[in-house]
């Protein structure tokens, strides 16, 4: 239990500079740690709200937020999430869940990490109804698996020129902020949840430092579009990972 919480630290760091929760590399890493996969998911979002709950507040204070584009998400997330929580699915089908949303959100990070410097695009208004269908799917991959869904909220955003980069990374920080909520008091309706889950009390003490320094990171030293390129290559290789412990 002590390389564990040094590698949170490092996730949450990497994550934070970018406007994410972590929660994706979280669950891979507790799968490689052999951690005991029910609980999984509630580590991955208490250490979402840990994260992205400092990033929200800067980013709000800067003025950086657009809650016309992110409401019809969260219409659509907040129960999906809570429901997706309250799901118990066996260990074979969790993992392959998981390998999935890992390689698919590196790849689209990966691919969208250019979209990050462009400041000189033209803002295309959504339509309410695809804003709530995609939120709501979001949400129920969020709370089955322990993801906040930024990671899939920013990039589906910058491909349709939702807004600006920086409110764009405002809207995914708060989805995920409120999207863990959901989630985590869906976790807590599972047996014994709770009583486990306090035990992993390091690993949120070093998300809690990592976010600070991740958050610093962001407004002081790195560009977005280097820590995005960072932060994709990081979540391609642990799903890497991941597959050769799951099929071989």
């Amino acid at each position: 239990m002590i390389i564990l919480p040094i590698f949170f630290f490092i996730t949450a760091i990497l994550y934070s500079s970018v406007g994410f929760g972590g929660g994706s590399t979280y669950l891979a890493l507790l799968l490689i740690w052999d951690t005991p996969y029910y609980i999984f998911p509630v580590i991955a979002l208490f250490c979402n709200i840990i994260v992205v709950t400092g990033n929200s507040v800067n980013y709000i204070r800067a003025g950086n937020h657009n809650l016309k584009l992110l409401l019809p998400f969260l219409i659509g997330s907040i129960p999906f999430a809570y429901i997706g929580g309250t799901l118990i699915i066996n260990k074979e089908i969790f993992e392959i869940l998981l390998f999935l949303v890992l390689s698919l959100a590196g790849s689209l990070l990966l691919m969208n990490n250019k979209a990050y410097e462009n400041k000189d695009i033209t803002v295309k208004k959504l339509n309410i109804f695809i804003s709530v269908i995609i939120g709501s799917l979001l949400g129920l991959i969020s709370g089955i698996v322990g993801i906040g869904g930024g990671i899939f909220l920013s990039p589906i955003l910058f491909l349709l020129k939702a807004d600006k980069p920086k409110n764009i990374i405002t809207t995914a920080s708060l989805f995920i902020l409120v999207n863990s909520i959901s989630g985590i008091f869906g976790q807590f309706t599972k047996d014994n949840i709770v009583n486990e889950f306090v035990m992993y009390w390091p690993l949120f003490l070093s998300v809690f430092i990592g976010g600070l320094i991740g958050n610093y990171l962001n407004l002081k030293i790195f560009s977005n579009r280097v820590l995005a390129l960072i932060t994709s290559l990081l979540v391609i290789f642990v799903a890497a990972r991941m597959a050769f412990k799951i099929f071989f």
